[in-house]
């Protein structure tokens, strides 16, 4: 249960930020180039690996499922109503079991993408280690450990940029819900007609994979503090400068 109260509120708390850093990251770039299309196009760039990643995991998925796909849109669009897609893949219609796993993915290689980056290149896990031992020894250890990361703002941006592009968007939600309450029906059934032992084996299993994806939620947030700080400053600046201030919705 503290996994998955950690979970949601990490998820939440990831939404929210990734909603705050897409809306004034391309505020930040209509104030640098003054042009709506400009803007739109430079916004898309700063974030294009993880734009790139969450279409080719649509790809991926589709392809291993056996549904036919059309062409990969990586050019930025905006409707009428200022509703922007940043990118977009042609999938066949078919059944909502399939349609939700291509929908997921992006969340899943994203979330596999941010743990290597953590682990591999900033050893997050020895920082977790000194946060719990409460050394602060230890703990200014770890944080000098990772600011003298070789590439660091390199690593540092591929994990901004993968994290807020790996969120499902609104289409891929789509067919969420009724798998959501096949699942969930499933499990009771099974939970009812005797399925404790399948229950408890399949448990654990379940426990470390929201583990994983928590701790990905976590590092994820911990990288958007410093690029939303950046944000912040980089819009106050311009603002500023210009004479100008953006209002969002």
């Amino acid at each position: 249960m503290i996994t998955l109260l950690f979970l949601v509120i990490t998820f939440v708390l990831l939404v929210f930020s990734e909603k705050w850093i897409h809306q004034h990251l391309h505020g930040v770039a209509l104030l640098v180039s003054g042009h709506t299309q400009v803007a739109l196009y430079l916004y898309a760039l700063l974030l294009f690996p993880g734009i790139l990643l969450h279409e080719l995991s649509h790809w991926l998925m589709a392809r291993l499922l056996g549904v036919k796909t059309g062409k990969i849109r990586l050019l930025p669009e905006q409707d009428r109503n200022g509703h922007v897609r940043l990118g977009s893949l042609q999938v066949e219609q078919v059944d909502v079991a399939r349609a939700s796993l291509i929908g997921v993915a992006p969340l899943l290689t994203g979330s596999l993408v941010v743990l290597a980056i953590g682990y591999l290149a900033f050893d997050v896990g020895q920082t977790g280690l000194a946060l719990l031992s409460g050394d602060v020894g230890a703990m200014a250890g770890a944080v000098t450990d990772i600011v003298q990361t070789p590439d660091m703002w390199l690593w540092l941006y591929l994990l901004f940029a993968v994290a807020n592009a790996m969120l499902p968007s609104s289409t891929d939600r789509q067919t969420w819900p009724p798998v959501i309450l096949f699942l969930s029906l499933a499990a009771l059934l099974s939970y009812l007609a005797g399925g404790q032992v399948l229950v408890s084996n399949v448990a654990p299993l379940i426990a470390a994979g929201l583990r994983w994806l928590a701790v990905a939620f976590a590092i994820t947030l911990l990288a958007n503090v410093p690029f939303m700080l950046l944000i912040a400053l980089a819009e106050w600046g311009m603002g500023e400068l210009r004479g100008q201030k953006v209002y969002y919705k």
